[in-house]
């Protein structure tokens, strides 16, 4: 039992062991509040967009702070598994009845579907680098919007129907329209929970954190420092970037598909250019590499403004001096160095405790 606490919490798993406990602690907690009814309608609603952006942000740290590249296209890829989701969904509406098993189906299709583009677009977006990278990213994003603003998807007993730009679907018996060009989708099962959505943050961190102890991990990480030398020694660089990229894309897709089937009504615009600045704003005040630090972010960041919306006019203050406070402490090493040996104190009095 000593072996097992001491690997749980010694140097190297330490950080991945604090975030799961974190974000079970943080389920138990929620869930203790909405059972004896101490929490708000308006918290409520947020649950899940919050775990959706949580796992959104911990892909592009991924991307950001693992393998040292700047992408602005996150926001394009939660699009096309939100969209891909809504579709599978609706589809399978009338033949899974279970809402629960329809919207891990959606959820894996989705991350499937972003994984696909997130490997075709990296092909040629890889072999950039810095603002070069930055910018193609970002042009994919806005494309994909536009791309699913003039989409029309519906289908009837004789399967699906497509339509682009403008809406010439002739649907017969048993129609119904997922995709409705600018309107996006309309009549929506809602059907994520947020449990579904803390299980997803659990996977991401599995995945993330078993990459990044990796072997394939420790390469795109010396891929991140030096790519001059981490070719001398034989690694592949593309394949290595691309790995990381495509695991992000199919996490950003995933979540992508959690938040599109928790509202009845989402339209294309809501993926724009704001959300992937809003996602890596999360990812940099968390600290670049930093899964803990993102989570924390994340959750101050996108329920600071509601909480404090009955501030009026001081809201917008107070959330800027806490964005400045994280910033400061999240890239500060005296900071860093304070935290780390408060858990290491931590810690060490777990160990002793089942000494």
């Amino acid at each position: 039992m000593k072996n097992i606490i001491n690997k749980i919490f010694d140097a190297k798993h330490r950080s991945r062991t604090f975030s799961y406990i974190l974000v079970i602690a943080c389920y138990i907690l929620v869930e203790v509040l909405m059972s004896t009814g101490n929490i708000t309608s308006l918290l409520k609603g947020l649950l899940v967009p919050l775990c959706c952006y949580i796992v959104a942000a911990l892909a592009l740290n991924l991307v950001v702070g693992v393998s040292g590249e700047l992408s602005l296209g996150q926001a394009g890829f939660m699009s096309i598994g939100a969209f891909s989701a809504v579709c599978v969904a609706g589809y399978l509406g009338n033949i899974v009845a279970n809402d629960i098993v329809r919207l891990i189906i959606a959820m894996i299709v989705g991350a499937i579907v972003a994984a696909v583009f997130g490997f075709i677009i990296g092909i040629p977006v890889l072999k950039l680098q810095g603002d070069y990278l930055a910018i193609v990213t970002l042009a994919f994003g806005q494309i994909i919007k536009s791309v699913i603003n003039n989409m029309y998807v519906g289908f009837d007993n004789n399967g699906f129907q497509f339509s682009f730009v403008t809406n010439n679907l002739k649907l017969g018996e048993g129609a119904k329209i997922l995709l409705n060009g600018p309107m996006g989708a309309t009549g929506t099962s809602r059907i994520s929970t947020f449990t579904v959505g803390v299980i997803l943050i659990i996977i991401s961190l599995i995945v993330i954190y078993n990459l990044m102890y990796s072997k394939n991990g420790r390469a795109i990480m010396a891929c991140r420092d030096n790519r001059i030398a981490a070719s001398t020694v034989g690694i592949n660089i593309a394949n290595t970037k691309m790995l990381a990229f495509v695991i992000s894309a199919a996490l950003a897709g995933a979540a992508g598909a959690l938040y599109a089937l928790n509202y009845a009504t989402l339209v294309p615009a809501k993926f724009d250019f704001n959300t992937s600045i809003l996602i890596l704003v999360y990812v940099v005040l968390g600290g670049l590499g930093n899964m803990n630090g993102t989570i924390i972010s994340t959750v101050v960041l996108l329920l600071l403004p509601e909480l404090l919306r009955s501030l009026r006019d001081y809201r917008m203050l107070i959330y800027a001096i806490v964005l400045i406070v994280i910033m400061i402490v999240t890239n500060n090493s005296r900071m860093k160095t304070i935290i780390e040996s408060f858990k290491k104190k931590i810690s060490g009095k777990g160990v002793k405790a089942h000494d």
